[in-house]
């Protein structure tokens, strides 16, 4: 019998995610969360074997709790639900040791398939996301503009990222220029969301990963 813990801020999807898997005659639904700062804890209590956690939850977001589970819990496996095919997501999971994802207009019956699966230690990865994943390509910024690009969703103007990364103000707005340039942005704060959507940023964890690079690059604030 496979043990599943599931975390769900939505009352009614959650519901009916946990009347559906428990249709399962391997499955048990062990515990149910509605706040991400709740999965760990529950699950050290309960010792789930698939964590199912929905990627946008109040507290710690589902990612995140991912990583922290695997940390604490690496017997554990995660499959992430999320509501939008963003390149992003599928990237950050695949950097979070996430077992599987799936978006949550799939079918019932392939998240069942996919608990099985990534229980007995296979990866799952949802056809569409893939897809998403692959047209977007590798970031084209090279280290130095991630780090503006950083600054710049941090608020600072160019004076200050001038000041922070020991450059003159002209060369600033040179890298300013040029980010627009190569994401085809608008503006400065178009260039902040197509770096967010094509995973290459992610704001509520303070990095840019520069695919092209193979590094990530942390702020050191």
């Amino acid at each position: 019998m496979l043990r599943v813990l599931l975390a769900e801020d939505v009352h009614m999807v959650r519901g009916a995610l946990v009347a559906l898997l428990e249709l399962e005659e391997d499955m048990s639904v062990v515990a149910e969360v509605d706040n991400g700062d709740m999965i760990v804890p529950m699950a050290l209590e309960r010792s789930p074997d698939v964590a199912v956690i929905d990627v946008a939850l109040p507290g710690v977001d589902g990612l995140t709790a991912a990583e922290l589970l695997h940390e604490k819990l690496p017997t554990c496996r995660t499959v992430i639900l999320t509501g939008l095919a963003r390149p992003g997501t599928l990237r950050r999971a695949l950097s979070s040791a996430v077992s599987g994802i799936l978006l949550k207009d799939a079918p019932s019956t392939q998240l069942a398939a996919t608990i099985r699966a990534v229980a007995a230690g296979r990866r799952v990865i949802d056809v569409q996301l893939a897809l998403s994943a692959w047209d977007v390509g590798e970031n084209p910024l090279t280290p130095r503009e991630i780090e503006v690009l950083e600054l710049v969703a941090e608020g600072a103007e160019a004076p200050e990222i001038a000041e922070e990364l020991r450059l003159s103000v002209g060369t600033v707005r040179n890298h300013l220029t040029k980010i627009i340039i190569k994401l085809n942005a608008r503006n400065r704060v178009d260039a902040i969301r197509i770096a967010y959507e094509a995973g290459w940023y992610t704001p509520e964890r303070g990095w840019l990963v520069s695919v092209s690079q193979r590094d990530v690059r942390r702020s050191p604030r």
